[in-house]
């Protein structure tokens, strides 16, 4: 073999190097539209083993796809980016026109960005939900105000008092709504510090429970629990116990009025699974293994759907920082909604100072 052709094939080694490393799908076509080189991503994208020869359009029966190298010949673009949904999946596309010695070729690079647009979409949604979560606690403490403020006699003690547990009530609701961003804030700032202690758990699950007293109290709620009193748990004690409050807070707002809901605990090995139960209407089989994901909702169109989309996931972060687990169990295998997490156990001889 001479050396030009020595120089070809190392030349050809080494562009099928570079294309095969990338992670996007990467193909060149030529003025007809046919493909003289495309790389693993893309054969594995469009299910195709080395189509070359073969027309774009038969290869990816993607129309999208053909339009935007249209599109980048057309406006005579040297580089033309579109984003199109392919296989239910969306990709940036970027065409690249190249004229070189007479010949035209067009670069195609796809880019998988569907995460990005679910994550984009997702944030579009909180900041609406958010937006609602503050406007209406606001807007009904204006109304309060102007109501006590307008009346034609000077107002009533009782009157005034339930106006003002009215208010304290609509603003316990935004301080909910800032106490979850400002813990979004803290675990993506990576500020958040995990401090391991020994933990009464009964003592834990009071304390939330205690907490969560006007809430429950406006629905007319009981909230019940049956935890022994000489089990301990390794854990942040207002870590968790901001677990504990936000699926109650959870349970509280499916449950139906005159509800009940049940903290229990049980112990397996060597740790203890915390479970919370309530009688509204559960959580959907295909909603459970997302229902944790950031910024994801449930259908707010059922009763007391609203919110912003965080608290659970915010109880993910924290069980899994303390190297639990947590769980939600669907609607065909329980009775109304049922969270429950793990936290280590404390043995009696680690109990000991």
């Amino acid at each position: 073999m001479d050396q030009p052709e020595n120089d070809w094939a190392y030349k050809q080694a080494l562009m099928l190097t570079l294309a095969n490393s990338a992670y996007e799908a990467l193909l060149v076509l030529n003025a007809d539209f046919e493909i003289i080189a495309i790389n693993n991503a893309a054969e594995d994208l469009f299910a195709r083993v080395r189509p070359i020869g073969e027309r774009l359009i038969n290869v990816t029966n993607s129309p999208e796809l053909e339009g935007v190298v249209l599109s980048a010949l057309e406006y005579k673009e040297e580089s033309f980016e579109e984003q199109i949904i392919i296989n239910k999946r969306h990709y940036r596309v970027r065409a690249q026109v190249i004229e070189r010695e007479g010949n035209r070729f067009i670069g195609l690079a796809l880019q998988d960005v569907s995460d990005l647009v679910r994550l984009n979409r997702a944030r579009r949604d909180m900041v609406a939900n958010i937006s609602h979560e503050l406007r209406k606690p606001v807007a009904n403490i204006r109304i309060i105000i102007d109501s006590l403020f307008h009346e034609d006699e000077k107002p009533k003690r009782k009157r005034s008092i339930s106006s003002l547990q009215s208010i304290a009530r609509e603003t316990d609701s935004l301080l909910w709504v800032i106490q979850e961003m400002m813990d979004l804030s803290m675990i993506e700032s990576g500020q958040s510090i995990v401090r391991m202690e020994r933990m009464d758990l009964r003592a834990l699950v009071e304390d939330a429970v205690d907490r969560m007293e006007d809430q429950s109290s406006l629905k007319d709620i009981r909230i019940v629990h049956d935890i022994s009193k000489k089990l301990r748990v390794w854990g942040d004690w207002d870590l968790v116990r901001r677990v504990i409050i936000n699926l109650l807070h959870n349970a509280v707002k499916w449950s139906p009025r005159n509800g009940k809901i049940t903290v229990s605990a049980s112990v397996t090995a060597d740790e203890v699974t915390i479970q919370i139960q309530d009688e509204g209407p559960g959580v959907a089989d295909d909603q459970v293994d997302r229902i944790f994901e950031r910024f994801y909702q449930v259908n707010s169109s059922r009763a007391g759907g609203e919110g912003t989309g965080l608290g659970l996931a915010i109880c993910k972060h924290i069980v899994e920082a303390h190297g639990g687990q947590i769980w939600a169990v669907g609607q065909s295998q329980t009775k109304g909604g049922k969270f429950l997490f793990t936290l280590g156990l404390v043995e009696d001889g680690a109990d000991a100072d």
